[in-house]
C-alpha cells in the first residue's frame, strides 16, 4: 500500500492527477498483486520456503530499483504519447508498476508456506496471514498519506521500501554472498538516485535513476497534494512559470504584477475595472492560489481591499513567497483549508452574526485532468450565492473546448439553476475546436456585455457567448446539472483531456526538435517541428518560424522565404499573435539574402511598425526594442536604429554579450562610426560597475579594432 500510494505521486509529474491516474495504479496494482499470489502459491510448492522468501525479498528490492528507472524512462518515451489517453495512462502504468506488484504479490504464499510447514492448524494460519498482511496494508496507507510523503517525498519512499526489503533478504540468509553483493550495488545506486553530491547526482541522471536536471527549475518541493516547481523561463525580462504536477498554473514577469500573462486573469481585471472604481475598497475571495498572481494584482490596484486566498496547500503559498514575488508581509490573507469547508464556516458565521460579504469571488482551482467535484455543483453555487454582496460577481475559470463543451454546458446548466444572470466569456481570437478557458460568471443584476467587450475586445481578444452559443452547450450537455450526489466532471472532460495529450506530444516533438538543431542535426530538426505542427495545429506558425531560421542557417533562403509565409499567411489568428514582428522580421532577412531587397524592405517596414505598437504597451519591453532596431537596421535607418540598441543597454546593462552583438552586425554593414558609438556607451555602463571591470579590457581591445577599420575605410576615401 505504501508503493500503491506512492505510485500515484511518481506519474503525476508525468500524468496529472485524476480518475484515470487513480483507476489504472489500482487496477494494475491489484492485478500484479493477484498474478503475484498465482506465482507465489506454485513457487512454494517447489522451494524451500525460508530459503525462496529471501530471493523474493532481494528480487522485490531490486525491483523498487526498476520501478524508479521506468518511470523517469516512460515519461520520455514519445511512442506512448501516441496513443489514446486513457491507454495512455493504464500503459505507463502498467510498465512501471506491474513488476514490483507482481513480485511483492509472491510473499504472501510462500509465507503462508513457511507456517504450514511448522505444523501450525492450516486454518488458523492462512487466516493469520490474510490479517497481518491487511493490517500491514492499512499501517502502511496511514503511515505514507499522513507521515511518510509529506515528510519524505516519494522517491525516498520507494529508497525506503527498497532497503527494508533487502534488510530481510539479507536476515533470512545471511550467509549468502549474493545478497551482500546485491546490497552493495543497491546502496550505490540508492545515493546515485538521491543524494546531491555532484558526482552521485550526474551518474544518477545517466542511469536514470533520477530525472535529469532542469536547469530552468530555481525552486521544486513535493507537498502532500502534489509536486511543485517553479521555472524561470528568462533573465531579461524574468520571466516564471508556477507548476503543480505536469500542468503550468501560473506565469508572471516578476516585478510586473500588473502585467498579466494569462487571459483568464485578464478577464478578471476587465470585470474588476468595470464594476468597481480604482482605489475603491472591495472585498475578494480567490479560491486557489496558485502563484498567487492575481491576487497580488488585486492588492497592487485596490489597496486596503480585503483579499482572501483559500488554498488547500500550504506548500504552494510556501513556493508563491520562496519563487514566485509573493512577499512574506503582504496584506493578502492566506486560509490553508478546502474552500467548501471555509464557505460552510462563513455561512456558520452568518447564522451567529455577522460576516464579510464579497464583492468578488473567483473560483481558481480548476483544471483539465483534476476537478475538485464539491467546488462546481449546485449545492455549492447555492452557498456561494448567499456570501456574495448584492452587487457581487462570482467567476469560475474552466477549461474545455467549445465543439465538445459537455462539462462547460453543464457548469452553465448548473449556475442559471442558482444565479439570475450567466454569462460566460472566452478569448475569441481561439478556434472553436482548441482547447481554451472560460469564464463563467454568476450574478444577481445583469452586466453590460457590450460595454465590457469594446472596452477590452481590441485589447485581449475578450468575447462573450451569444445566448445561441450558449443554448448549443446546454445541449451538449444533455441539459445536466452538476450536484453533490452526481457530478461526473473528469468523464465530461474526457474529449479534452485526450486532446491535451496529443498537445503534449506536440511539445515533446518541439523539445526534441530543438536538441537536434542544437547538435546540427538540422534536417532531423525540422521533421521533428513538422511533427510538432502535425500534433498540434496551433504550433503551425511556431514550427514554421523555427523552420525558416534552421533553412537561413542552412543558407536555403528560398526555403526559408516559404516558411515564414506559411507562418504569416496560413494562420486567421496570425494578427492577434505576439511573435507576428520577429516572423516578418526574419522574413525580411531571408528575402534580402534571396536577392528581393524590395519585398524584404516592405516587410521590414511592417515589423517596425509591429514592435513600436509592442512598446506602446510595454516601453520597457527588451525583446521588442531589440526587435525594432534590427528592423530599422534592415531599412538602413542607422540613427533610430543606435537608439533602440542604446536603450536596450541601459535598460539592461549587464548583458554584455547582447550589446555587443549589435556592434557586431553595425560591423558588418561598415557603418563603423555607429558601431564605434554604441560600443563606447557599453564602456560606459561597465565603468560605473566594479564588478564589471574584468569586461573592459576586451572591449577596449575591440574598439580599437573598429577605430583601426574606421580609419582605413577614411583613408580609401
Amino acid at each position: 500500500m505504501v508503493l500503491e500510494l506512492a505510485a500515484a505521486r511518481l506519474i503525476a509529474r508525468h500524468l496529472g492527477s485524476s480518475l484515470y491516474t487513480w483507476t489504472a495504479v489500482i487496477g494494475v496494482v491489484l492485478a500484479g498483486i493477484s498474478f503475484g499470489n498465482y506465482l507465489g502459491g506454485r513457487i512454494a510448492d517447489y522451494f524451500q520456503a525460508r530459503k525462496v522468501l529471501s530471493v523474493l525479498f532481494a528480487i522485490s528490492s531490486g525491483a523498487c530499483v526498476v520501478t524508479v528507472v521506468l518511470n523517469n524512462l516512460a515519461g520520455q518515451w514519445t511512442w506512448l504519447w501516441t496513443l489514446h489517453w486513457p491507454a495512455r495512462v493504464f500503459a505507463h502504468v502498467f510498465l512501471v508498476f506491474m513488476l514490483p506488484s507482481t513480485v511483492l504479490g509472491t510473499i504472501s504464499p510462500v509465507v503462508a508456506k513457511m507456517a504450514l510447514d511448522k505444523g501450525l492448524p492450516t486454518g488458523r494460519t492462512v487466516g493469520d496471514v490474510y490479517a497481518w498482511g491487511a493490517a500491514g496494508s492499512i499501517v502502511g496507507t496511514f503511515i505514507a498519506g499522513y507521515w511518510l510523503i509529506p515528510a519524505m517525498g516519494t522517491i525516498a519512499i520507494v529508497w525506503t521500501v527498497g532497503s527494508i526489503l533487502l534488510l530481510m533478504a539479507i536476515l533470512f540468509c545471511i550467509r549468502h554472498c549474493p545478497f551482500l553483493i546485491w546490497a552493495a550495488i543497491f546502496l550505490s545506486a540508492m545515493a546515485a538516485g538521491t543524494t546531491r553530491i555532484h558526482g552521485f547526482r550526474t551518474a544518477g541522471g545517466a542511469l536514470a535513476l533520477r530525472e535529469a536536471p532542469d536547469p530552468q527549475v530555481i525552486y521544486h518541493d513535493e507537498t502532500p497534494y502534489c509536486y511543485l516547481s517553479v521555472k524561470r523561463l528568462s533573465e531579461q525580462p524574468d520571466e516564471r512559470v508556477f507548476v503543480q504536477d505536469k500542468l503550468v498554473h501560473s506565469k508572471i514577469v516578476m516585478d510586473d504584477i500588473t502585467n498579466l500573462q494569462y487571459f483568464y486573469t485578464e478577464i478578471y481585471a476587465a470585470l474588476m475595472h468595470e464594476l468597481c472604481a480604482p482605489q475603491e475598497r472591495v472585498a475578494v475571495m480567490v479560491i486557489g492560489g496558485g502563484g498567487y498572481v492575481f491576487p497580488r494584482y488585486v492588492e497592487k490596484m485596490w489597496p486596503e481591499s480585503t483579499i482572501e486566498v483559500v488554498e488547500i496547500d500550504p506548500g504552494v503559498t510556501k513556493a508563491a513567497i520562496e519563487a514566485f514575488g509573493l512577499k512574506r508581509d503582504t496584506m493578502i490573507k492566506t486560509l490553508t483549508r478546502d474552500a467548501r469547508n471555509y464557505v460552510d464556516e462563513l455561512l456558520y458565521r452568518q447564522r451567529t452574526g455577522t460576516t464579510t460579504l464579497y464583492d468578488f469571488i473567483y473560483g481558481d482551482a480548476c483544471n483539465d485532468y483534476c476537478i475538485p467535484y464539491q467546488l462546481v455543483t449546485k449545492e455549492f453555487n447555492d452557498k456561494i450565492l448567499r456570501i456574495l454582496a448584492p452587487e457581487g460577481v462570482y467567476m469560475l475559470t474552466i477549461i474545455d473546448t467549445y465543439d465538445s463543451g459537455k462539462f462547460l454546458g453543464a457548469v452553465v446548466n448548473t449556475f442559471q439553476e442558482t444565479f439570475p444572470n450567466t454569462y460566460v466569456f472566452v478569448e475569441g481570437r481561439m478556434p472553436k475546436w482548441a482547447r481554451n478557458t472560460f469564464v463563467v460568471v454568476g450574478t444577481r443584476q445583469e452586466l453590460d456585455i457590450q460595454n465590457i467587450i469594446s472596452k477590452y475586445q481590441k485589447k485581449t481578444g475578450l468575447w462573450c457567448l451569444s445566448s445561441v452559443d450558449v443554448n448549443k452547450l446546454k445541449e451538449k450537455s444533455s441539459g445536466l446539472i452538476l450536484t453533490d450526489n452526481y457530478a461526473p466532471a473528469e468523464n465530461l472532460l474526457a474529449p479534452v483531456v485526450c486532446q491535451a495529450a496529443q498537445e503534449m506530444l506536440a511539445y515533446e516533438h518541439m523539445n526534441r526538435a530543438e536538441k537536434l538543431a542544437s547538435s546540427g542535426k538540422l534536417e532531423e530538426s525540422i521533421a521533428s517541428y513538422k511533427k510538432a505542427a502535425q500534433a498540434k495545429p496551433q504550433l503551425t506558425v511556431e514550427a514554421n518560424n523555427r523552420i525558416g531560421l534552421i533553412c537561413i542557417q542552412m543558407e536555403d533562403y528560398a526555403r526559408a522565404v516559404e516558411m515564414f509565409k506559411e507562418a504569416l499567411y496560413q494562420d486567421e489568428q496570425i494578427k492577434y499573435r505576439n511573435d507576428v514582428a520577429d516572423i516578418e522580421l526574419n522574413l525580411s532577412v531571408a528575402l534580402e539574402k534571396s536577392g528581393q531587397e524590395k519585398e524584404a524592405g516592405e516587410y521590414a517596414m511592417k515589423s517596425a511598425s509591429a514592435f513600436r505598437t509592442q512598446l506602446l504597451k510595454d516601453p520597457n519591453s527588451i525583446s521588442a526594442h531589440i526587435g525594432l532596431g534590427n528592423a530599422l537596421l534592415m531599412l538602413g535607418e542607422f540613427e533610430p536604429a543606435l537608439k533602440a540598441f542604446e536603450t536596450v543597454v541601459l535598460l539592461n546593462p549587464d548583458d554584455i554579450t547582447t550589446a555587443v552583438s549589435f556592434v557586431q552586425v553595425l560591423e558588418q554593414r561598415q557603418r563603423y562610426d555607429e558601431a564605434t558609438a554604441l560600443l563606447q556607451v557599453i564602456m560606459g555602463s561597465f565603468q560605473t560597475k566594479e564588478q564589471n571591470n574584468t569586461f573592459l579590457t576586451p572591449l577596449q581591445e575591440y574598439l580599437e579594432v573598429l577605430e583601426s577599420k574606421k580609419a582605413g575605410v577614411n583613408g580609401n576615401q
